[in-house]
């Protein structure tokens, strides 16, 4: 099984892990919509959905660029038109866009906690929402869909909530929409999934986060390869599952990493949040 001919409705892949992720699928012919804000470039944070579209289209897949602000029902509305009737339907959603601060309670001001709630929680349940009539009619139509949240494990443990307690909550919210809509969509034949780095990964977003060794993490593309196992299994078999990359790879006879870290060799690593 591969995502030749596939559509990927993918938020925030303008930079990054959803770029990463769709560079993946375009190598196999698959259609690519880039959901994103960005259409100016920015010197702090490279990468706008035009410059995308032509990374995508290179590595063999076809784009549509199209800015979108998925906090607004209108434009994810819009968006999910055009992916229609730009390719015919929308075989796959990856709820990739996020937001982050890593900040205590008095150093988190409510127009960021609005922020990393309106993208990471609104956000992912408003685009599942709004593919879901599509990824239905994809079921029906046997093209195997499913829904991929980048999103950690559920793990209610103090140590995850204390340092960034909105924060993890945001976060934590993108994965309880993968365990309700698992259930909720599994009559459907809709997989829903997690995944989540066991390192940090190496994007522009993580270098704006002061005090953060870029050397020590892991490349995008581990996760793209990850991404790509979830989304070429079978998603009546796959789903409700909060996948670990670098435990997923191996599950596929991927062990040797190296090829994935910033710096090769390297084997003190960042560790993510939220692990375990």
């Amino acid at each position: 099984m591969n995502l030749n001919g596939k559509t990927l409705f993918i938020t925030g892949a303008s930079r990054g892990i959803g770029l990463a992720i769709a560079k993946r699928a375009a190598r196999d012919g698959a259609n690519i919509v880039i959901a994103a804000k960005t259409t100016e470039a920015n010197p702090k944070l490279p990468g706008t959905i035009y410059s995308a579209a032509r990374e995508i289209e290179a590595a063999g897949g076809q784009a549509l660029a199209v800015q979108t602000d998925i906090r607004e029902e209108s434009s994810v509305l819009a968006a999910v038109e055009q992916a229609v009737a730009a390719f015919g339907g929308i075989d796959i959603l990856v709820n990739n866009a996020s937001a982050i601060s890593l900040t205590p309670t008095p150093a988190t001001p409510m127009k960021r906690f609005d922020l990393m709630f309106g993208v990471n929680v609104r956000g992912t349940y408003l685009c599942t929402q709004a593919c879901l009539p599509h990824l239905i009619k994809a079921a029906q139509a046997g093209r195997n869909p499913h829904v991929l949240n980048m999103s950690p494990p559920l793990s209610m443990r103090e140590h995850w909530f204390k340092n960034h307690t909105a924060y993890t909550m945001a976060k934590y919210g993108m994965s309880e929409c993968t365990l309700g809509h698992a259930g909720e969509f599994r009559p459907h034949g809709i997989g829903v999934n997690s995944l989540w780095p066991r390192t940090a990964i190496a994007t522009a977003a993580l270098q704006m986060i002061p005090g953060v060794d870029g050397n020590k993490c892991r490349t995008p593309e581990i996760l793209a390869d990850a991404a790509y196992f979830i989304l070429t299994s079978d998603a009546k078999a796959t789903t409700g599952n909060f996948f670990i990359d670098d435990m997923l790879l191996a599950q596929h006879g991927v062990t040797d990493l190296d090829k994935y870290s910033v710096v090769p060799g390297t084997k003190d690593f960042i560790p993510d949040f939220f692990v375990d």
